[in-house]
């Protein structure tokens, strides 16, 4: 089967899934998929049954895209380190001993690739008396500081910084501090955390009542807090800069399908995965887009898709490599997979569906079911030949003598990297924009949606003009060029209200297992009270948590789709970027009537940042002034201005000693900085070194002009020169540690749209 792979997903799959040799590749994407469908098909064994078979239906629903595994599957079945976990929920009790081995084990889970989750409820309060010492508690969010900082220096098995997902139960002391952990920007930067919201806390808060604060060390009652108080602080935090999300635990726990064996408390760091302490969840998806043939949905092909894909992740639990035995013990025991999907935007549009209406909510409903359906049907079929998961009696499986393989089957997780690698939207997600820059060492990209521009032409509204406009726009929102019937169903997330997206995340659940990965999108201006609305509509349509996030919330902005990157401050004003560590240039030399000006222009991986000019032979006000007009040109480059209106300010000052050159006139020490930007952009300086000079002439080429494909290929080697930047973004979390680009907030994190890297694991 020939492989049909973007160029992007190529660069995702070059820079973090093929094996390589030291610098080198060692192998191609289907020699990947190949690797996978082997190891994968191996414990047919166990069975004693042909794992030939099984390699064939695997390799085939890899290669042809309709469904991937999560990323650690993909990247290391086959390998060593055969860790194919995404998610883990470690415990932690009230005890040194308890806090540092799971700190330990965590330790080892990073190592190998997973991300984990942890509920700190059971940690007794700051202040409070310990008894061993004699002195006092410091408390869970102290040891939440811990645990992220032990992140900070391990790699996910040479692939990412660690993810966690911190929780704290509402009706504990410390909440309060919990909830305002995050305040400052960069503050547990390896942490997600989430409030465990009670049933019982929003009957108090719709009554108007205060709730009690119970100590986890002896369950006594400590004191009472305003429901509305907590709650407004809340919605305030998340406003402020989109954490904490909220998790209902009651309603989760409703769900556990293993209340026998004990009760949830935590989630994976992305809130789609509820698992008991020590468990592990293997998790794939399924493309939706791919599902969808001659504008109707093949429900043949989708049926043997899920099939397929429940048999796949039922075998990825016997052939994976457990960090701990008690990971492992938990696993077996309960058997939990996790089939979700992607690409639900593109399918919409493939149907000509609006996303945010009544047909997109039945539809989502029925496809979820659907999906559901199938897959308990193939566990069920599993579990005849291979016998149920251990815990099966005394779950509500056996309670309904219901014959399953697996304890859970769906869960809707994200799909940052993998939608990539499918060339399909993310999860169930909108379209977060049609059009991007796509910004990589050598330049700038343009790249618009291919179902819009496929629409575009047959149409016939296309033009390169339109193209740059909505990718200047990122939306085609007021372009009065483009038909209404076309509008409709290229919304993007920003024109979507936050009701929609939550309406659209329940109608996923009502059909999910577990839980559901979405992140509910708010405009700038949104209030407050926006966002209690938005957690009490979650509740009540049954969702099992939600994340939120305003736009141009966090001091650095992520990816403004079709704006130039801006940094604004809390009053929306202007602020500069900071200056990397390490930027290239050149020095442009331009005589003029002080002396020979030396002109130094930098880029850093956004474009021009900073410029130097220094004065041959000159001093005192002549060369302190040109040191001042260089500072407030790098001021304005890393704000985003264009470097056109910069240059149109400069050219034409005159001073009372200008300088004539056989080029022209240089009029002053402002008019020569002018000069020296133009020159710099053209490009034509005999002194500037070859490899720059290939660069330059790259970038300035138009997508529509070019072999994008082979293109990327023949520069492949330039791809190391954004690892410069690594280090000095890695401590961001809006910028890319991998490549350098402005991340979107989706799915219940941090995500990449340019080279599929995920903040969370």
């Amino acid at each position: 089967m020939k492989l049909h792979l973007t160029s992007t997903a190529l660069r995702v799959l070059e820079a973090r899934y093929l094996t390589r040799k030291g610098d080198k590749i060692t192998e191609t994407p289907e020699q990947m998929f190949e690797r996978v469908a082997r190891n994968i098909a191996e414990a047919e064994k166990i069975y004693n049954s042909d794992p030939e078979i099984a390699y064939k239906v695997f390799y085939k629903l890899m290669t042809s895209l309709d469904f991937l595994p999560n990323s650690p599957t993909l990247m290391n079945a086959g390998l060593p380190l055969q860790q194919l976990s995404a998610c883990f929920v470690l415990p932690i009790d009230d005890s040194m001993d308890s806090i540092f081995t799971t700190l330990r084990h965590t330790a080892l889970i990073h190592k190998s690739g997973g991300g984990t989750g942890f509920s700190f409820s059971k940690i007794r309060p700051k202040n409070d008396f310990v008894h061993v010492t004699g002195g006092v508690a410091s408390g869970p969010v102290s040891f939440i500081k811990v645990f992220d900082s032990a992140t900070e220096v391990i790699k996910q098995g040479g692939k990412r910084r660690g993810a966690n997902m911190g929780i704290l139960r509402i009706d504990h002391p410390d909440i309060m501090e919990f909830i305002t952990s995050k305040d400052k920007e960069g503050e547990l930067p390896n942490f997600n955390i989430s409030v465990a919201v009670t049933d019982k806390f929003i009957e108090a808060f719709q009554k108007g009542n205060d709730y009690e604060l119970v100590n986890p060390r002896n369950n006594k009652i400590v004191k009472k807090l305003s429901t509305k108080e907590v709650f407004d602080k809340i919605a305030y935090q998340a406003w402020k800069n989109g954490e904490p999300g909220m998790i209902f635990i009651d309603k989760i726990n409703a769900a556990n399908p293993t209340p026998n064996i004990g009760e949830i408390e935590s989630t994976n760091p992305c809130g789609e995965q509820p698992l008991l302490p020590y468990e592990s969840c293997n998790l794939g998806s399924i493309n939706l887009s791919n599902m969808v043939e001659d504008g109707k949905i093949n429900w043949e092909k989708l049926e043997k898709t899920v099939k397929n894909a429940v048999w796949f992740l039922d075998n990825v639990i016997d052939m994976n490599k457990y960090p701990i035995p008690e990971i492992k013990e938990k696993t077996f025991g309960n058997r939990k997979i996790g089939l979700g999907v992607m690409g639900w935007a593109d399918m919409l549009i493939k149907l000509n569906i609006k996303y945010n209406s009544k047909e997109a909510l039945n539809l989502a409903e029925k496809v979820m079911k659907f999906i559901s359906e199938k897959g308990r049907e193939k566990s069920a079929e599993i579990a005849e030949k291979r016998g149920t998961f251990p815990n099966w009696e005394g779950s509500i499986w056996g309670k309904k003598n219901i014959k399953m393989r697996n304890a859970t089957i769906t869960t809707i997780a994200p799909t940052g990297s993998i939608s990539i690698i499918a060339g399909t939207s993310s999860g169930i997600e909108p379209l977060f924009a049609l059009g991007y820059l796509r910004k990589i060492s050598i330049g700038e990209f343009q790249e618009i949606h291919p179902l819009f521009e496929k629409i575009a032409k047959e149409k016939k509204f296309y033009s390169k003009e339109l193209i740059t406009e909505v990718i200047q726009k990122g939306s085609i929102k007021g372009i009065s060029s483009i038909p209404d019937d076309v509008k409709k169903i290229f919304v993007t997330s920003m024109d979507i209200s936050a009701e929609w997206h939550i309406k659209i995340q329940a109608a996923f659940q009502k059909y999910t297992d577990n839980a559901v990965s979405k992140t509910i999108n708010f405009p700038s201006e949104a209030t407050v009270d926006d966002i209690k609305k938005a957690y009490l509509l979650a509740y009540q349509l049954n969702c099992k948590g939600i994340t939120v996030y305003r736009d141009r919330s966090r001091e650095l902005q992520v990816l403004n789709a079709g704006e130039e990157e801006e940094k604004r401050d809390t009053t929306g004003k202007l602020s500069p970027r900071k200056r990397p560590l390490y930027t290239k240039g050149v020095t442009v030399r331009v005589q003029t009537g002080c002396g020979n000006m030396y002109v130094t222009v930098n880029e850093d991986e956004y474009g021009l940042c900073e410029v130097f000019a220094q004065l041959g032979k000159s001093g005192g006000c002549p060369a302190s002034q040109t040191e001042a007009i260089a500072r407030l040109i790098s001021l304005s480059l890393r704000s985003g201005i264009e470097v056109g209106s910069v240059i149109k300010e400069l050219r034409g000052i005159r001073c009372p000693n200008p300088f004539r050159m056989k080029e022209g006139l240089v009029l002053s020490c402002p008019d020569a900085i002018g000069i020296a930007l133009e020159t710099y952009l053209k490009g034509i300086k005999k002194s500037e070194p070859q490899q720059l000079k290939k660069e330059r002439r790259v970038a300035s080429l138009k997508i529509n002009n070019m072999d994008v494909d082979k293109f990327l290929q023949d520069v492949a080697g330039l791809k190391k020169e954004a690892k410069k930047f690594s280090d000095i973004n890695e401590k961001n979390p809006l910028i890319c540690p991998e490549c350098g680009s402005t991340m979107v907030i989706g799915e219940g994190c941090s995500l990449c749209p340019v080279c599929g890297f995920s903040k969370c694991a």
